[in-house]
């Protein structure tokens, strides 16, 4: 894809890393910060709508009180509400310098996976953006219940690091553009910190699983790593959004980007759009309850698209209610789909391997013919 073309973009979201707010020696590095904040409300003053994922909570907190480290979730939440005020307070002072609103806004998981919420949030970020503000975004580490209170081992979580937040901020909000900033140039054919002729990628037509193969390890400082990069990148661009992985210690970067310069690696959209339901459904929920299914049922869902049926399934596991979205498994028990159910875990239990004509006679009611419906299926 041509540059220029790629950068067309009127609503972007630029996410930027631990490693890129601070110094080597663990402080914030102010003038880094405020050249970012400086090519942001350029972008903004050209009539551009720029949504700002932000890391460096936890760092700062970590920092102000001068500890070694952050060991324990207590501690890490203890230095968030820490160092959420003061990562604040810079990025309120460098818009305002310019003219611009900064808008706070901390989310959890179930701001995402509780669909009211996830509707609610999105009319407050649309309305924010209408007023010609800046949002902020970062994980409400305080008070995130991740990994405080898990009601089983194997809980899937939306998002547990800001690379899967940003990819869920825009898509939430239909954004063409996902711009990562890390400490890396973008994904390399072989890990360059091992392998010195490792090559730049510059393109990406497709997250594969070649591509995400790629991934090495987590980033120093911060949660996540090329990994969770390239996870965001499947998302984004499967509802049609572009991607861009770039270096974002590069002096005034994202100035250069809207300039041209042929900087980071590029991941294209895809043909296949999902609908804003059916992204939530797979990418924007927290899933505990799961169904296994055989065969024919997995290729009927894929291949044909068609609703999951009693007959078609194998197992069910952990306890889910009505209208929950859950998990569905092949016979090797690998995650291939998700949807909104139509029966409790209860109720699925009972009528496992039945014919749909027989729902009634054996639960003594009947919602649906189907376990889950195809209009609320998200293939992965």
């Amino acid at each position: 894809m041509d540059r220029k073309e790629f950068i067309n973009a009127k609503r972007i979201v630029i996410k930027l890393g631990t490693n890129v707010l601070r110094n080597d020696d663990g402080n914030i590095s102010l003038p880094r910060v405020f050249s970012f904040i400086e090519d942001m409300a350029s972008l903004v003053k050209n009539g551009k709508e720029v949504i700002l994922i932000t890391s460096g909570a936890v760092g700062m907190g970590k920092k102000r009180m001068g500890l070694e480290s952050t060991e324990g979730m207590a501690m890490k939440q203890a230095c968030a509400a820490i160092g959420q005020g003061k990562l604040m307070s810079v990025y309120e002072t460098g818009f305002d310098a310019y003219g611009l609103v900064a808008a706070q806004i901390l989310l959890t998981e179930d701001d995402f996976s509780i669909r009211k919420r996830y509707l609610s949030l999105r009319t407050t970020m649309n309305k924010l953006l209408e007023l010609g503000t800046v949002p902020i975004i970062n994980q409400n580490d305080t008070v995130s219940t991740l990994e405080i209170s898990q009601r089983y081992e194997d809980r899937l979580v939306c998002f547990s690091d800001n690379d899967k937040l940003s990819a869920l901020v825009a898509s939430e909000l239909d954004a063409d553009l996902l711009i990562i900033l890390s400490d890396i140039d973008g994904l390399f054919d072989a890990n360059p910190k091992d392998n010195p002729d490792a090559k730049l990628i510059k393109e990406v037509p497709e997250v594969s699983d070649e591509i995400l193969s790629l991934a090495q390890g987590v980033s120093s400082g911060g949660r996540g790593g090329m990994a969770t990069k390239l996870e965001a990148a499947r998302l984004v661009t499967r509802f049609g959004g572009k991607v861009l992985i770039a270096n974002g210690k590069i002096p005034y970067v994202i100035k250069k980007i809207f300039s041209g310069e042929d900087l980071g690696t590029m991941f294209l959209p895809q043909g296949e759009f999902l609908s804003d339901k059916k992204r939530w459904i797979g990418y924007a929920t927290n899933i505990i309850g799961k169904i296994v299914v055989n065969n024919g049922a997995k290729k009927a869902l894929i291949e044909k698209r068609k609703s999951l049926l009693p007959i078609g399934v194998l197992k069910v596991i952990n306890k889910f209610d009505k209208g929950d979205v859950i998990s569905i498994l092949d016979e090797n028990e690998k995650e291939f789909a998700r949807g909104i159910v139509n029966y409790n875990s209860s109720a699925c239990k009972k009528v496992i391997g039945c014919h749909s004509d027989n729902i009634l006679e054996i639960l003594g009611f009947k919602n649906y013919d189907a376990i889950i419906t195809r209009d609320n299926i998200t293939i992965l």
